[in-house]
């Protein structure tokens, strides 16, 4: 654990710092995870090899002990076709679908474009066979693989039918994905308006903790600007926050802000600093700016030490204040909006964020009423008879 509050200063990075001088390089803890990944990464550049960049496999440390390492179609130049002359056999990657020749391909059966692919196709078998613990199935030895669409897509349908409504990563799914969202970032940012802060609202989740979330705070985010075939990260900066969002800066821009971009901080792309260490993840700068620096390791040690980050729990922390206990099929006692000394049977339809919509029992699918959770509008069923109030009989 590298921070564990919002407040707290990363004493471990500048621990990192005063003992540089006495550990060997390898030895040292990567406060940017994965670093050695990217020095190799550094290397393979001139190479085209991505073998550097993936987890090993059995296949890959087999091809390294011979003194050879892998390449993908991806790093390679190529003119975009397959000519006939070329002497080189078709082939499609078996999770990607990308075509290349079967002897760029990676592994013995020339069935993956790279490590990634090949690991990526293992890890889907896996969660198949979770998904069928999940709805009680006994696992079979040979799970089948799900590729990422058809695995999100059986994941969202079990979550809803449990009453969640939403993928692990917030995607809403069912007849939550059918509301609309809107870009508040770009709103607020065309109109310079100053959003209320989120902790006005005592309702709503990390209300009493998110005025630590300040500017210049260093979070570990998805490099869109790889061109790579796995996930890698890199660290940014918290410009400015607006409710939920923050607009976020990769370092080594410095003052160019045209690669700024909005980030939701509850998405499970967001994590603190020290996070790609722990899971050995790789951290790669933008290729925009990839060759600002010869040594990115002192540079990110500069601006690291001394800096804020989120809490390691900080997504556990959301994902509690968000279990809501209303769950879509619910009986309550709501007031009626056209009667309002009243009170009428409904049906919670849709929870989202903590605000209900309900359906009137003996009224059509579009005599709806939206109210928050909390609200004193809604009761329990029996509350009407119990307190002597006026329901409408049904």
């Amino acid at each position: 654990q590298l921070v564990s509050t919002f407040c707290h200063k990363t004493s471990s990075l500048e621990r990192v710092e005063e003992e540089g001088d006495d550990d060997d390089e390898d030895d040292d803890l990567d406060i940017a995870g994965g670093y050695d990944s990217f020095r190799g990464y550094n290397s393979s550049m001139g190479s085209d090899s991505s073998s550097c960049l993936d987890e090993s496999s059995d296949d890959e440390v087999a091809g390294r002990e011979a003194g050879e390492l892998p390449t993908s179609p991806m790093h390679q130049p190529s003119t975009g076709q397959l000519t006939e002359d070329s002497g080189s056999e078709p082939a499609v990657c078996e999770m990607c679908g990308i075509v290349g020749t079967r002897e760029t391909f990676f592994s013995k059966t020339k069935r993956f474009c790279s490590v990634s692919c090949s690991r990526s196709y293992s890890s889907n078998s896996k969660k198949a066979s979770i998904l069928a613990r999940l709805q009680g199935k006994p696992p079979t030895k040979k799970a089948k693989v799900l590729h990422k669409a058809a695995w999100s897509a059986k994941i969202g349908a079990f979550l809803h039918s449990q009453g969640t409504g939403q993928l692990a990563d917030g995607t809403l799914t069912g007849q939550d994905a059918l509301v609309l969202g809107f870009d508040w970032g770009k709103y607020l940012q065309e109109h310079d308006f100053k959003a209320a802060p989120v902790s006005c609202f005592k309702h709503v989740p990390l209300f009493d903790q998110w005025d630590d979330v300040v500017k210049g705070m260093k979070v570990e985010v998805l490099n869109s600007d790889a061109v790579l075939p796995s996930r890698v990260y890199w660290i940014a900066s918290v410009i400015q926050t607006v409710g939920y969002r923050a607009l976020l800066r990769y370092e080594g821009f410095e003052d160019d802000a045209s690669h700024d971009f909005w980030c939701n901080l509850g998405t499970v792309d967001i994590h603190p600093i020290g996070w790609c260490a722990i899971n050995s993840k790789i951290l790669v700068p933008p290729q925009t700016i990839h060759a600002k620096f010869t040594d990115w390791r002192s540079y990110l040690m500069k601006k690291l030490v001394g800096a804020r980050t989120i809490p390691v729990d900080f997504h556990i922390k959301m994902a509690e204040s968000m279990k809501y206990p209303f769950r879509q099929g619910m009986r309550v006692e709501v007031v009626d909006k056209n009667h309002v000394s009243r009170t009428r049977m409904a049906v919670v339809d849709t929870v989202i964020g903590g605000r209900l919509r309900l359906l009137y029992e003996d009224g059509d699918s579009d005599d709806d009423f939206w109210c928050h959770m909390w609200s004193p509008l809604i009761h329990p069923v029996g509350w009407s008879r119990r307190v002597g109030h006026n329901i409408k009989k049904t």
